[in-house]
């Protein structure tokens, strides 16, 4: 069971809620990244922390020692923590961050979903981070889905054709839209070949497809120029191999051959406007 919470969720009205898990669903971790930097940029309060003991397995993900501010030892459990904070348009804001669990993951989901709609949740925006063939040197794809047919028209998206394995992010997806909760899943494609974290690049991806989808503008602090500062990395370490330069120029012709401008003015311009308004609005 979670430890006690330290503020009601059901104080909050139309939350945003952004949820994103450590592990399969995160390369690069660049998804938990981005709930950590809306964590940080918006001075998230801690709600609760579910107990680990159900979830982990200790020998996977161990705890880890670290130095508090008096130099003592501490220990830190792997868990999954929610927290509360405000955007600067006044909706509160709910981060579900964490570990992928180990174990129970039913049970694990059916604790997170209840969560959440004590809080008169609406919609849920999941996100995660997987490797492609994508170079780094071009914008990061990020896909938008969802299962909800009415919200899938209202946003113009396309049905998902995946099969295959999922993780934590996929069970709690669809655990939340059994329950009459509309889930929005965003995925950054992070290039294969450096997937190392952390991919600021990928994390900046996330929150900018995130800023469209809520229509707002996100508090981005220095995460533009990290994102330049890493593909500069990046671009020296592939100068200095020549196989790895001509590995990313194909990627690259393979890209901009698929991805010729197709935008209208009209669509450029309509775009343009919206990005204003949610400049503007803050």
């Amino acid at each position: 069971m979670p430890d006690l919470p330290s503020r009601d969720l059901r104080d909050l009205v139309d939350p945003v809620v952004v949820v994103a898990f450590g592990g399969w669903n995160d390369a690069g971790s660049a998804a938990t990244g981005a709930v950590e930097h809306l964590a940080e940029a918006y001075d998230a309060e801690s709600v609760f922390s579910i107990d680990p003991d159900d979830f982990y397995d200790f020998q996977v993900n161990r705890p880890l020692v670290e130095l508090n501010d008096e130099d003592e030892r501490e220990l830190s459990w792997p868990t999954t923590e929610v927290k509360i904070a405000q955007l600067a348009d006044g909706r509160p804001l709910v981060l579900v961050h964490g570990l992928e669990p180990n174990l129970r993951w039913r049970q694990f989901c059916a604790l997170i979903t209840s969560a959440l709609r004590s809080a008169n949740v609406k919609r849920v925006h999941l996100l995660g981070a997987l490797l492609a063939d994508t170079p780094h040197t071009r914008p990061i794809p990020v896909s938008t889905s969802t299962g909800d047919r009415e919200l899938m028209t209202s946003m113009g998206l396309a049905p998902s054709g995946y099969e295959g394995p999922t993780g934590i992010v996929g069970v709690l997806g669809d655990a939340l839209e059994r329950t009459g909760v509309q889930v929005l899943s965003l995925w950054a494609a992070i290039p294969h070949y450096v997937s190392h974290p952390p991919c600021p690049k990928a994390t900046l991806a996330l929150l900018s497809a995130l800023e469209q989808v809520l229509d707002t503008s996100l508090e981005l602090g220095e995460l533009p120029e990290l994102a330049r500062a890493w593909e500069r990395g990046v671009d020296e370490l592939a100068a200095e191999d020549s196989e790895v330069a001509e590995y990313v120029t194909s990627l690259e012709q393979q890209q901009d051959a698929t991805d010729l401008p197709e935008a209208s003015g009209e669509v450029i311009a309509a775009e343009f406007e919206r990005y204003l308004r949610r400049r503007q609005g803050n």
